[in-house]
């Protein structure tokens, strides 16, 4: 037996070739000199639940037309910084938009422009938080935690109050007269929000909003998609109690969420995994969770229209390379190891990032889909708010709005 044992090593060691390549990827995975991409943080991939690509792709219909590139208008360029969210007050005043500087600013039309309406926090400075086109780079990335980052965005219909939800305060609300927002939601269970990402307001006065990553915050969010993990939460806020309670857990980057027109479900999307989510919270299913639609790409918010139709907004597309590294987290550990730039191993992956919006049903039925491939309007997306006659057409990552022509 020990013969045996001895003659197989002989041979592994005889292939030298074999031995350089165990060495190297050894080297990788330890990343001594923290070289990689994930070098900085604690790197721990898994195996996230995600259909098929190949499945997907095939039931799921292009525009050819690129409409969206064709009609689509580029609006407002350098005068807003990572508009994400886009609401509409009562009046019909708007849009409002929560930018990467920290405010929520409102339009007032030609003659006024843009006004900052709010700041999330008293911490809030003009020279320290104002960087211009630079608000949406790294160059911001260390004052966000201090400026605070808004990103949904929601009015309540009753009363003008602006609901926001904000990456680092959590949940606040200003009056509609703007000015300092009032935290309402910092913890939960004793431990604080770390990435607080998009609400909606039920119409008994709860507020429902996700906590993306209990791990990972804001500026670190990438790391949620390279490593699959699932921290993220569904919560509850109740204005009368004051109190913040968990209504999902173990997520996959929560991201949008919208209440149902007649309020029985709310939907939400689900970043890492590409797909859209039903909770119900009424009738005989309350409580449980289904299954809606699978995406081509990555999710961001989702929107409904006056039919109670959903507009989901889409970084588009998912390639096979990249699915091969979601089903093995072993190839990940090692490939965001190379000491590469992340965007080269991006494009080594195919991915060539643009967007897609489309309308569902709560069924999950395809209704429309509005591509830019070129990315001439809108390279990254973050949420298409149906209104006046047009998509309104946010981003969390450039500086501008995009515009369309609708229906």
């Amino acid at each position: 037996m020990e013969k045996k044992n001895l003659l197989k090593d002989e041979t592994f060691l005889q292939h030298p070739y074999l031995v350089a390549i165990f060495l190297v990827l050894s080297f990788l995975v330890m990343d001594p000199f923290h070289l990689g991409p994930v070098s900085e943080h604690e790197f721990r991939p898994v195996k996230h639940n995600i259909a098929p690509y190949k499945q997907v792709m095939k039931n799921w219909p292009r525009d050819n037309m690129s409409r969206l590139a064709m009609h689509g208008k580029l609006e407002f360029e350098n005068e807003v910084f990572g508009p994400e969210s886009l609401e509409f007050d009562n009046m019909g005043r708007g849009p409002y938009t929560g930018l990467a500087d920290g405010r929520v600013v409102r339009w007032m039309g030609e003659e006024l422009g843009w006004e900052t309406f709010a700041v999330v926090t008293s911490n809030w400075t003009e020279k320290i938080c104002v960087r211009g086109n630079d608000s949406t780079t790294y160059k911001q990335w260390k004052h966000e935690k201090r400026c605070g980052r808004p990103l949904g965005l929601r009015f309540d219909k009753e009363n003008g109050d602006l609901y926001i939800a904000d990456a680092y305060y959590g949940l606040l609300k200003v009056g509609p007269n703007g000015g300092l927002a009032t935290p309402l939601s910092t913890h939960v269970a004793g431990k604080p929000i770390l990435f607080a990402n998009d609400l909606d307001i039920h119409n008994n006065g709860s507020i429902f909003f996700t906590d993306t990553s209990k791990r990972y915050n804001r500026v670190a969010h990438f790391f949620i998609l390279l490593e699959g993990e699932a921290t993220g939460r569904l919560l509850r806020y109740d204005p009368p109690t004051k109190t913040t309670h968990v209504v999902l857990e173990g997520l996959a980057f929560p991201n949008g969420v919208q209440i149902s027109k007649d309020q029985s479900f709310l939907v939400f999307t689900e970043t890492t995994n590409c797909r859209l989510m039903k909770l119900w919270m009424e009738g005989p299913k309350n409580g449980t969770v289904e299954h809606v639609a699978d995406l081509p790409g990555f999710p961001d918010n989702v929107r409904m229209n006056e039919k109670g139709q959903f507009w989901v907004a889409i970084d588009c597309c998912r390639t096979g390379a990249q699915e091969v590294l979601s089903n093995n987290p072993w190839l990940r550990s090692i490939y965001f190891r190379l000491p590469i730039r992340m965007i080269y191993l991006a494009k080594a992956m195919g991915m060539k990032m643009y967007t897609v919006i489309t309308r569902l049903d709560d069924k999950g039925n395809i209704l429309e889909v509005l591509e830019d491939r070129e990315g001439k309007v809108m390279k990254l997306v973050s949420e298409v708010k149906e209104m006046n006659g047009k998509l309104w057409i946010g981003t969390v990552a450039h500086n501008h709005i995009s515009t369309l022509p609708y229906p």
